[in-house]
């Protein structure tokens, strides 16, 4: 993603900002590593600390969500698995009309 690009959030859409689940914070990792992030942009784009994204990106990387490293610049990517749970994440929010 280039600095001039903004990611649109697919949690929370229209709402202030309130305590997420796990479920959100996931996606939202998901989408922003979606053509490849470095750490420090996911932590400030998905507001977490360095200590919580590490154990998200552990969890997400067992799971086969994302990969790390696979571009220059030590880059997080969404996996084909990854994109699945994202658009279908994005399909039960919308049906459910969060």
């Amino acid at each position: 993603m280039r600095k001039d690009e903004k990611h649109e959030c697919i949690c929370n859409e229209g709402k202030s900002m309130e305590r997420r689940n796990n479920l959100e914070i996931t996606a939202e990792i998901l989408q922003i590593a979606e053509k490849g992030a470095k750490k420090t942009h996911i932590v400030y784009g998905a507001n977490l600390n360095h200590k919580y994204l590490e154990h998200y990106l552990t969890k997400l990387e067992e799971q086969e969500l994302i990969t790390r490293n696979v571009e220059p610049g030590n880059k997080i990517k969404t996996t084909k698995k990854g994109l699945l749970f994202t658009q279908q994440y994005k399909t039960l929010t919308q049906f459910i009309n969060l």
